[in-house]
């Protein structure tokens, strides 16, 4: 009788130790497959952010670049004005010189108005404002290409690495490591 009992238990254990590698197994499947879609999930995302940057930098900065253009254009063509009407000559009518007077109060009415209005709008600060999002734009950009690139990197490792390879091997494929196409390596020209 007692040769029965344990003949019956080492039968019981060994279908629970079947059943718990079984099912430990099938866990680990799982578990690495979702392993897999979160990364690739990842991938994309930071795939995305690439291109918000790159359409961030294509749209901000071409509008910028004209702001920066026309006022600078404006500042030029003001003080020409004033240059221009500085000094109406020694020899000049009273008459010439009244008429110099106004056009000068007119020209520096106009500058005013215009700074009044965009008390920060000025072309220096343009131009530092202009760099300074430049930079930006230019970092935010490196850093995502530098995300996308680590989420592929530790991808790749784990599709490649024994046993996750056993589950890849069928449904995963290596991803390609992001390497700007030559005309969206291109910068923004910023002509004056």
């Amino acid at each position: 009788m007692l040769s029965v009992n344990v003949g019956l238990v080492i039968g019981i254990i060994v279908v629970v130790v079947l059943v718990l590698v079984i099912l430990t197994v099938i866990l680990w499947i799982i578990s690495t497959r979702n392993k897999f879609i979160k990364m690739l999930e990842d991938i994309d995302n930071s795939l995305s952010r690439i291109d918000v940057y790159l359409t961030k930098r294509y749209d901000e900065l071409t509008k910028l670049v004209d702001v920066v253009k026309g006022y600078a254009k404006h500042e030029i063509n003001t003080l020409k004005e004033v240059v221009k009407l500085r000094n109406p000559g020694i020899n000049s009518s009273i008459k010439e010189k009244m008429t110099f007077e106004k056009a000068i109060d007119d020209a520096f009415k106009t500058l005013n108005v215009v700074v009044e209005s965009y008390p920060n709008l000025k072309a220096d600060e343009l131009f530092i404002n202009l760099q300074k999002e430049i930079a930006s734009v230019e970092e935010n950009l490196q850093a995502a290409r530098s995300n996308y690139n680590q989420n592929v990197s530790r991808y790749n490792k784990a599709i490649l690495v024994f046993p996750n390879s056993l589950i890849a091997s069928n449904r995963y494929s290596k991803k390609e490591y992001y390497e700007a196409p030559t005309s969206k390596q291109e910068d923004v020209k910023i002509e004056f």
